[in-house]
């Protein structure tokens, strides 16, 4: 599973505050332990901070920069800041995120040609999120194709299905189930991701939702999201999962967890 650890989002109050007394150690800090918990991406969002967004942004990247190894996944509403972004880090980035939506596509089109950075291709369109398993995955394979078009592999794309609540309509759940199936079947080398929090907006016990979605998912083939690595309950349902879906060889990597005291039962 490739973890896209989401806590440097300034839209989180203690990342905003950090940012506003620029915190470095706090700020490092935040990046190291994500890390060292199995992130694979640390994302980087300031979009809240909409006067001074990309300022803080580049600030940001080179301060994460400086403490961890791995590359960052550049969030952002603002083409001309992934821009920025991606002129100033140093490994390949993710970019977080590209649509169908012709003014969105245009714009960070662009940014992607050449095959510089991997990216998240969320499946809508100009009509907008789409509410069946058939039209999320056409919009999946048109998003390929363009991208292709761009010089991406398929490996560098990672496809967001758009999960949508399932206090709306109780059949969300399947149909993003059946869409992260069909993606991964029909568009062989790509990957899928998504944000858990949708699907269990509105209604209580929202982590135990975003947990038991998550092994449903990874059932269904998903290999990455964008989550907090650090909350211990979802890790320990991730690993068992992997365990048990034959993706841990010798059940080795449950075992060292266990042995370091991060699985919560």
């Amino acid at each position: 599973m490739i973890i896209i650890g989401e806590r440097i989002n300034t839209s989180r109050k203690p990342i905003d505050e950090a940012v506003d007394k620029r915190d470095q150690a706090f700020l490092q800090d935040e990046a190291r332990k994500q890390e060292a918990a199995g992130a694979a991406f640390i994302d980087v969002n300031c979009g809240s901070r909409l006067k001074s967004e990309c300022d803080d942004f580049l600030w940001l990247l080179d301060l994460i920069q400086e403490a961890v190894s791995i590359p960052l996944c550049l969030d952002s509403p603002d083409p001309k800041v992934l821009a920025a972004g991606l002129k100033q880090v140093k490994q390949r980035p993710l970019i977080n995120s590209i649509t169908l939506e012709p003014d969105r596509f245009d714009e960070v089109a662009p940014i992607l040609e050449g095959d510089v950075a991997d990216v998240i291709g969320l499946c809508m369109d100009e009509t907008g999120i789409p509410n069946t398993t058939e039209k999320t995955v056409e919009n999946a394979v048109r998003l390929v194709k363009k991208l292709e078009a761009l010089g991406l592999k398929r490996s560098s794309i990672y496809l967001d299905p758009l999960i949508q609540p399932l206090s709306t309509d109780t059949e969300n759940g399947n149909t993003a189930l059946a869409s992260i199936a069909t993606i991964m079947e029909s568009l062989s080398g790509v990957h899928t991701t998504c944000g858990l929090s949708n699907v269990s907006y509105g209604l209580p016990e929202r982590y135990l939702i975003n947990r038991t979605f998550l092994v449903c998912a990874m059932d269904k083939g998903l290999d990455s999201a964008i989550i907090d690595p650090l909350d211990k309950k979802i890790m320990t349902n991730l690993l068992t999962a992997e365990m048990i879906l034959g993706m841990d060889e010798y059940c080795g990597n449950f075992i060292d967890a266990m042995r370091d005291g991060k699985i919560a039962s």
